[in-house]
């Protein structure tokens, strides 16, 4: 009998999968790195990267997550006894950007809001970084709770935990299958409505030129790598997580395509809206495009409002559906990082999901009000760049290393897959795995380490660096060892599935 929870369908998963995926940084993230990296030539590293480590990952994620049915810790567990920890550290990774995350999605619910009337007026910026957010003079700076911005994170946090509470068909997939295809609706009205401003072509002219002396440098290839790594949601449990509740007959291989391309498709979709925005934008300063290319938060809350003010007409309502376009990308992936640990929880104690669900989605809403003070700015931007370039890429390398080479694991994962699977993989995949992606990971950390040794990230000093970045990333790590030491509870649920779970006790 199979007591776990499972898709309604496997568009049900697929849309959740996506949902996760296509995040804020497929609208703010992309665009940027795509026209810093050569405009139109970085696509031939992007499409590789996608077909050397995203899929293949992806595939890996998937296959293990239904093979052993359990969460990222519990999953690692049954691969070898020693490898749990790996998943608690994903499962930590993903508790750590949830804080953060849901803060951004508060500020976008506000400005949806703003929109209307365009109350950012002719100074977004100014009106962002002291009216909004009221932000501390310096770093470091902590200052007392924005009441604007604690209000908006209490009902993000409401709607994540409800939909977490009423489980993964009643919850996350119902609510994916709402909110993915009004996204790629919402966004796409934007699009359209963006190509036909003036300044349009020249902001396309500038995403699409290739400059294909870029394609020889390395940097290039190892900024398609780290795009394809954090867009797709891999290497801190959810894809893991998520395929755990797939049923036993299920195609992996082709979902993790399906999934992949479509991810894709959204970004390739927000480079054409955000570029093509950008152009109107420069067209009516009368400077280049490459003068008003921006990305992160700078791009959503000070470069689009400024964008909206110049709209022809219907100011208000392109703003809004913009702005909930940001609400609803990032309410799925949130929903999506919070079930990692959420699952976690529930399995490892042994607890219901309602209780599960309450302890862990209570402590990190609570820690998230951090990053709702007046220095809570400063904060993410300095854990948003080290639980991801430290976290999420090390964790994501130590994870193929280890399956690869030590577990030998990567045979047995590729005839699972295949079994149940219409598109079978070959080589290629474990190449993909075994030898392109820990090269290429690898050098993404070195490089990320000779960075950081230079000069600190941002400028910040250093006594705010080391507890917001390095010791984060640390404690990560050290608690996913800390709760791999810890015996697991009697679960008749688990013991139900067999295979390695004569190691609990």
């Amino acid at each position: 009998m199979e007591n776990r929870q499972q898709w309604g369908s496997r568009y049900g998963f697929i849309m959740a999968a996506v949902g996760s995926a296509v995040g804020l940084g497929n609208i703010w993230r992309f665009p940027a790195v795509a026209y810093e990296n050569g405009g139109g030539a970085f696509f031939l590293p992007y499409l590789f990267a996608l077909l050397t480590a995203g899929i293949p990952i992806l595939i890996l994620e998937f296959t293990i997550g239904h093979k052993y049915r359990g969460s990222a810790p519990f999953s690692f567990f049954k691969i070898n006894k020693k490898a749990e920890w790996l998943g608690w550290w994903q499962v930590l990774i993903s508790f750590v950007i949830c804080t953060y995350y849901a803060v951004i999605i508060a500020w976008a619910l506000k400005y949806t809001i703003y929109s209307f009337g365009t109350k950012w007026g002719a100074n977004p910026e100014g009106f962002l970084y002291g009216s909004v957010l009221k932000l501390a003079e310096k770093p470091g700076d902590i200052g007392g709770l924005v009441p604007g911005v604690v209000l908006p994170l209490v009902f993000v946090w409401a709607v994540t935990l409800f939909v977490l509470y009423r489980g993964v068909s009643k919850g996350i997939e119902k609510l994916n299958k709402i909110f993915l295809p009004t996204l790629v609706i919402m966004f796409t009205i934007i699009v359209v409505r963006a190509l036909t401003l003036e300044g349009a072509i020249d902001g396309l002219n500038a995403f699409f030129q290739p400059n294909w002396k870029m394609i020889f440098d390395g940097k290039v290839w190892v900024a398609a790598y780290g795009q394809i790594f954090f867009s797709l949601s891999i290497g801190f449990a959810i894809m893991l997580t998520y395929s755990s509740y797939l049923p036993k007959k299920s195609d992996i291989n082709n979902n993790a395509f399906i999934t992949a391309f479509a991810n894709s498709g959204f970004e390739l979709l927000a480079g054409i809206g955000v570029f093509a925005a950008l152009g109107f934008m420069a067209n009516q300063q009368g400077v280049g495009v490459d003068e008003v290319v921006s990305s992160g938060i700078g791009l959503a809350f000070v470069v689009f409002p400024s964008i909206i003010n110049e709209f022809p007409g219907m100011n208000g309502l392109f703003g809004a559906l913009f702005f909930l376009s940001l609400v609803f990308a990032g309410m799925t992936s949130l929903i999506s990082i919070v079930e990692t640990f959420i699952a976690g929880i529930q399995e490892k104690f042994n607890v219901s999901r309602t209780k599960a669900v309450l302890t862990g989605g209570l402590v990190a809403s609570v820690i998230s009000l951090l990053y709702a003070t007046n220095g809570g700015l400063y904060l993410l931007d300095i854990v948003d760049y080290f639980i991801n370039n430290f976290g999420v890429v090390t964790a994501g390398l130590v994870e193929v290393v280890l399956i690869a080479w030590f577990f030998k694991g990567l045979g047995g994962l590729q005839s699972h897959a295949n079994d149940v699977s219409d598109l079978r993989t070959g080589l290629w995949w474990k190449a993909c795995l075994g030898v392109v992606t820990p090269i290429v990971l690898g050098y993404m950390m070195f490089d990320n380490f000779r960075q950081n040794l230079l000069e600190n990230y941002g400028g910040y000093p250093t006594g705010l660096i080391i507890p917001a970045g390095v010791l984060v990333v640390a404690t990560t790590i050290v608690g996913g060892i800390l709760l791999s030491r810890k015996k697991w509870k009697a679960n008749t649920a688990l013991e139900k599935q067999g295979e390695g779970i004569k190691h609990v006790s």
